[in-house]
């Protein structure tokens, strides 16, 4: 008996790899994927590099003006310098195997599905991590301590023993936080909030004027539609972890307990990022396994970067 000819859908013009046409519809997939789940990765100060394992972010402090008096020389001011070093963490993967028996006998297709998940897992793992550092930014001392130049303000918290659960005492919080990024000189441009689903709805209870459209608020209790508080833009996410959270896969920058934590107002520069590959993927076909690897990748890393840049809001 003869063996059946096999129709090999992943071949591009019966030449090639067996998963040359699979490899384009999985990468563009998982990227779509990522775009479109993942929301704070572009709220952060962001570099590529072509190689290496780091690179610099640069802290400058603020000058002052003063008037000059006839006949003084001027000589000029010193301002302070610092750095930031963000290193590269480990590969960051989303892999599944699929066999062929079982993608044979299946009557719907799981590609598409395993693709996004891939890209999603990908972009949550990249938020969790931003959020925890925008936090390790609101509690960590300042770039600049002022021996060259103008001192930075440190991070700074903002203490509500109800904010998880009071929505108008929720409000006030995020107006404190927004008045500290204010005093310590932060651009309005590129600021948010980072609330979980549960004090995001909650903030549809409010009393306050912030989101009442009569008082030229920018929200809807109809449609649970708070676009702005203060200028800075709401962020719903399930990626605002609490309680004790230690990420030790990311490295330790990443560590923090997180235990009273309710939301954070932050803007772009509290945090950065560096990439060295940005999302990729890879289709393998496995002849030992009789299956194929579905990969999908990113090779980056995050560390905060201005500390005066990011209010957390805590119970306690």
């Amino acid at each position: 008996m003869a063996n059946a000819t096999v129709s090999q859908i992943g071949i591009d013009n019966g030449a090639g790899s067996a998963t040359g046409l699979f490899l384009k519809v999985f990468g563009g997939e998982v990227l779509a994927a990522f775009n479109e789940e993942n929301k704070f990765l572009a709220r952060t100060m962001s570099r590529s590099i072509s190689s290496g394992k780091s690179a610099q972010f640069p802290a400058i402090s603020k000058t002052t003006a003063q008037y000059h008096t006839a006949g003084a020389e001027i000589v000029g001011q010193e301002i302070g310098h610092t750095e930031r070093v963000v290193t590269i963490d480990s590969l960051l993967i989303s892999d599944h195997f699929l066999s062929s028996v079982d993608d044979a006998m299946n009557h719907y297709d799981v590609r598409s599905e395993y693709s996004f998940q891939a890209g999603r897992s990908l972009a949550n793992a990249l938020d969790k991590r931003v959020l925890q550092l925008a936090r390790i930014a609101s509690r960590a001392s300042a770039n600049l301590d002022g021996t060259k130049g103008v001192a930075s303000p440190a991070g700074q918290q903002v203490i509500d023993a109800d904010g998880d659960t009071d929505a108008d005492s929720l409000v006030q919080s995020i107006f404190d936080a927004i008045q500290i990024l204010d005093e310590n000189d932060i651009p309005t441009e590129d600021r948010f909030v980072a609330l979980a689903p549960a004090q995001f709805y909650l903030l549809g209870n409010s009393s306050s004027k912030a989101i009442n459209r009569d008082y030229g608020g920018a929200g809807s209790i109809a449609g649970d539609d708070l676009p702005r508080i203060g200028g800075a833009e709401i962020v719903m996410t399930n990626n605002l972890q609490n309680g004790t959270n230690v990420d030790d896969a990311g490295g330790t920058k990443y560590d923090i307990d997180l235990t009273n934590s309710v939301a954070v107002v932050s803007h772009r520069s509290s945090v950065a990022t560096v990439k060295l590959m940005d999302v990729a993927s890879e289709v393998s076909w496995d002849p030992r396994r009789q299956g194929w690897l579905l990969l999908a990748k990113m090779l980056v890393g995050s560390d905060y970067l201005r500390p005066e840049s990011a209010v957390e809001i805590k119970t306690l």
